[in-house]
């Protein structure tokens, strides 16, 4: 969020090994989340705009319910599964 962070900083920021830490960058990497930079041995991140628009989206169509008004219950549905019936 506030800007480019080399690999090393963010181990110090977070409780978890090198490795763990290296396999879940290459997740966000590869799904375009964050973007990465080698300079040496260290790689630096950050926040792909792009790619935190897209996440954002999904999380949102993810997160977001409506209610069947034809539904005496009431029952919330997410919109994926409601556009599937």
């Amino acid at each position: 969020q506030d800007g480019e962070k080399c690999a090393c900083v963010l181990l110090e920021k977070v409780s978890v090994s090198q490795p763990t830490l290296s396999h879940h960058m290459k997740i966000l990497v590869d799904s375009g989340i964050v973007t990465p930079r080698k300079e040496g041995k260290w790689t630096y991140y950050s926040i792909s705009e792009a790619g935190s628009k897209n996440a954002l989206q999904l999380l949102e169509k993810l997160t977001t319910a409506i209610v069947d008004t034809n539904n005496k219950d009431n029952e919330i549905y997410c919109d994926e599964i409601n556009s599937q019936s």
